[in-house]
């Protein structure tokens, strides 16, 4: 329970004072914006070399104990990979909350995880916001991501500048466990457009096209996508160690799956993601980016991994240009 010693936030001011808890791809570039803006007062990950290192480079004050860090704090943003991580994360911390604080889910959970963990918490006089984010490693960077809460609204409107150092587009969902249904939704369309573009550019390998050239073209009318503009050329040069790892996505996907059954239906992209995503991992390449899914895609054209050098840019058919 929460120690009821402790001074309770104030339930109507802003969010001013986070912990990040979780220093991966995403919660590092996560943190440096929240101390950028003046919100973080510490940072936390199961590996302590991970927020040592942080910690330091951002100079945050060093406390003693999880006890003094995590009492000081008015919010804690978590980034974890998955429901048992979260739940083992809220469990740990929540001791140490003062009544009123707010945690901020930014993983990517289940709704119904995302539900319990807000009743539990309200029934403790803590707050949950299921938020979780789209926009990748580089929307992270630069403070450009965009959130999907669920959660009471007026929490929500308390973590406004939390959100605002984090991301461009913020959006209320409606009550718990939205925000993570919203997620559900954009991945099962980031698979589907991971399986499109990949198939088109194992394709567009086969037909031995100036890929430089294709993809200038198609970013430029109908089929232009952000997954096409930022792993596009990454991935015809094999290039793999970057962005989202396949195997969140296959983790993510599974949660899909589930909520979907729910629903006593079935969505082929999703069937078909779990399928492709679950040989790319047992052939080892788990931790590469979703754009490895090209991979499988190259053997329907009977392609290797390097197709060669792209034909002649001074080639009349690649001279054409949009008017």
């Amino acid at each position: 329970m929460t120690n009821s010693a402790q001074p309770s936030a104030d339930s109507h001011n802003p969010l001013r004072r986070a912990v990040v808890y979780g220093l991966g791809a995403m919660g590092r570039p996560m943190a440096r914006n929240l101390h950028q803006h003046g919100l973080l007062i510490g940072v936390k990950n199961r590996t302590a070399g991970k927020a040592q290192a942080l910690q330091k480079e951002l100079g945050l004050p060093d406390f003693p104990d999880d006890a003094t860090l995590f009492s000081q704090a008015d919010c804690v943003v978590t980034c974890v990979a998955a429901d048992d991580d979260l739940k083992a994360v809220v469990r740990k911390i929540t001791p140490h909350l003062a009544a009123g604080s707010v945690i901020i889910d930014t993983s990517t959970v289940s709704p119904e995880t995302a539900r319990e963990l807000a009743e539990d918490l309200k029934k403790q006089g803590i707050e949950f916001l299921d938020a979780p984010m789209s926009g990748g490693v580089e929307g992270a960077r630069k403070g450009a991501l965009s959130f999907m809460v669920g959660g009471d609204k007026n929490t929500f409107k308390r973590a406004r500048d939390i959100f605002a150092a984090m991301g461009n587009q913020i959006t209320w969902m409606g009550k718990s466990g939205q925000g993570q249904a919203a997620k559900m939704v954009n991945q099962v369309m980031v698979a589907g457009i991971a399986q499109a573009v990949c198939e088109a550019l194992a394709f567009a390998e086969a037909s031995k096209l100036n890929t430089d050239k294709l993809i200038e073209v198609l970013t430029a009318g109908a089929a232009n996508n952000w997954f096409l503009e930022k792993r596009g050329h990454s991935m015809l040069k094999n290039e793999f160690g970057t962005g989202f790892k396949l195997s969140l996505l296959h983790k993510d996907l599974s949660i899909c799956q589930s909520t979907v059954k729910r629903l006593d239906a079935e969505l082929p992209i999703i069937e078909q993601g779990l399928r492709e995503y679950g040989e790319l991992m047992q052939k080892g390449y788990g931790d590469e980016d979703i754009s490895a899914l090209i991979r499988l895609y190259r053997r329907i054209f009977h392609t290797d991994e390097h197709p060669g050098t792209p034909p002649d840019s001074n080639a009349n058919l690649s001279e054409a240009t949009t008017t």
